[in-house]
């Protein structure tokens, strides 16, 4: 039984159209490229770590510690990596890990919307979820921050039943607010964080032990075996704690212009369904009030801090269950309003994405596929059968969608649909495109074969950790830091196309990615007397 209000509403949407509208989301675009520059190579390199070198406790970027991340999402990666790899390449396997983690997300989401809300919202969430559009890329990427998700979600979850009084609630609640840390570290427990009043709430203290005594130890392991098994380690954990902290914290009086456009794109549409679900539910907000809290947390958070979209993922699961609150209750205008926009918006995309198809496989339209050839020279597309079976499926099925009978959930199901189209489109039909354009396998073989079998090691100047990352997957090739290689032979150099060389260097080798036109990788060697 829900804790808030009744809603009237048609018959449910059918659960198995939810459930295959998650599949094809959660699983288009997640495989069958190679690691992308910045967050899924950053990542996908750890988890790699893991997997080859044996060290599961502080993660490692080629050979460096990297002590920016919890380890959750990458242990579960490095698993998936190991017990795939005769499969799927490591990467692929790796970044199944957020598929999992996606998947339990959705789920918990809706076991949270249902406890707090009732049994259309349970089914309303997911929908807002895969139609919030700052939730589209960490959902299909090596993103820790899903795994965050996840567990917050639960968190949500359990506390709703706890507030009905089951005891699972609480052993669900504590699970998630303790798993939330080392899943996300310190934006995760921002996450789950405002789930731990509702015990204090309810004045039930046994239950607010229980969660204690199950979330604490959760929450305390990996810092505290990593300070008993390898004390001098200790100084990296703590040091990204602080640096997680300080981007929290960023010195600034008001938040920047680019928080609010930020804000307004990756919390469309959940943000004003959300404020119309408060102001819908405005004499009877109990039910709402640790979604409410959560948002208000999730949003400081956000509004103190950076303004990446990864920054907002604190506030936008509460704002998924506040927007759940009043999506199936829209005015008639406004639920019109909001199915015709989406209906459109999405017409167009699809149309753009198979106009763009057209472009790289029968080069029509001409200038169209002039662009394309521009942007990722030397990129020969072959699409198979089953890709144009699944892509031209995905798109009859939705339009056959525009025929649904009239009922409160078809907006809120035209928009994520809608979403979920233009994705699959764009990982079916155009998919080979991008990864042609932002690999660097290519370019970091060429770097390999330049080099001689012997080396005594290689300075790096303006390579940065996602480059450093995807060097040492492709490659094996570890990079030293200036201050640590005054007497390298060799010197990888990250700069513009009109550099000049430095004195008593000579210039080896140089390369780029096909989208990099500005940018070369350039492979000097130390000039011998």
């Amino acid at each position: 039984m829900a804790l808030g209000f009744s809603q009237t509403s048609p018959p449910p949407l059918p659960l198995p159209w939810l459930i295959a509208l998650a599949a094809i989301y959660l699983l288009a675009g997640v495989a069958g490229h190679d690691p992308w520059k910045s967050e899924d190579v950053i990542h996908i390199a750890i988890a790699h770590d893991f997997a080859t070198q044996g060290r599961w406790l502080l993660p490692h970027i080629a050979g460096e510690t990297w002590p920016h991340t919890a380890p959750l999402y990458h242990w579960v990666a490095a698993v998936l990596g190991k017990l795939l790899g005769g499969l799927l390449d490591f990467h692929n396997a790796a970044r199944l890990a957020t598929t999992l983690f996606g998947a339990l997300f959705l789920i918990a989401l809706s076991g949270a919307a249902r406890a707090f809300l009732g049994p259309a919202a349970g089914r309303s969430a997911p929908l807002l979820a895969i139609g919030t559009l700052g939730l589209l890329i960490p959902l299909h990427e090596a993103q820790p921050a899903v795994a965050g998700l996840a567990c917050a979600a639960l968190a949500y979850w359990g506390t709703g039943l706890m507030m009905q009084g089951q005891l699972r609630g609480a052993v669900m609640m504590g699970a998630g607010l303790g798993l939330a840390f080392p899943a996300h570290g310190l934006a995760g427990l921002v996450m789950a964080l405002a789930v731990l009043p509702a015990p204090i709430f309810r004045g039930d203290w046994r239950r607010f032990l229980l969660v204690l005594v199950i979330a604490i130890p959760l929450l305390a392991a990996w810092p505290l075996i990593i300070s008993y098994r390898f004390p001098g380690l200790w100084s990296h954990w703590t040091q990204w704690w602080h640096n997680d902290l300080a981007e929290a914290t960023l010195a600034r009086s008001l938040p920047g212009l680019n928080h609010f456009e930020q804000l307004i794109w990756a919390a469309w549409p959940i943000l004003p369904l959300a404020l119309w679900g408060l102001w819908l539910n405005r004499r009877s907000l109990a039910p709402l009030i640790i979604p409410l809290i959560g948002s208000a947390l999730g949003l400081a958070w956000y509004l103190s801090g950076s303004s990446r979209s990864l920054s907002l993922l604190p506030a936008l699961l509460p704002l998924c269950l506040l927007a759940a609150s009043g999506v199936d209750r829209l005015r008639r205008g406004a639920g019109n309003a909001f199915d015709w926009f989406g209906l459109m918006t999405f017409a167009c995309a699809a149309f753009l994405v198979w106009l763009g198809a057209s472009a790289q496989a029968l080069d029509w339209p001409p200038q169209i596929a002039k662009n394309f050839n521009k942007l990722a020279p030397g990129h020969e597309v072959h699409y198979s059968l089953p890709a144009l079976a699944f892509a031209l499926a995905a798109t009859v099925a939705w339009l056959v969608s525009w025929r649904l009978p009239r009922a409160s959930w078809r907006a809120n199901l035209h928009w994520a649909g809608g979403v979920t189209l233009m994705w699959a489109l764009v990982a079916t039909l155009w998919l080979s495109w991008l990864d042609h354009g932002k690999s660097y396998r290519a370019m970091t073989l060429s770097l390999k074969a330049a080099l001689p079998a012997e080396i005594d090691c290689i300075e790096r100047m303006n390579i940065g950790t996602a480059e450093r990352a995807v060097l040492d997957y492709f490659t094996g090739i570890q990079t030293i830091a200036p201050i640590h290689a005054r007497h390298c032979s060799w010197r990888l150099t990250d700069d513009d196309t009109d550099r000049e060389i430095p004195a008593g260097w000579t210039e080896r080798w140089q390369g780029h990615r096909p989208l990099d036109r500005d940018k070369r990788w350039y492979l000097d060697q130390r000039a011998t007397n």
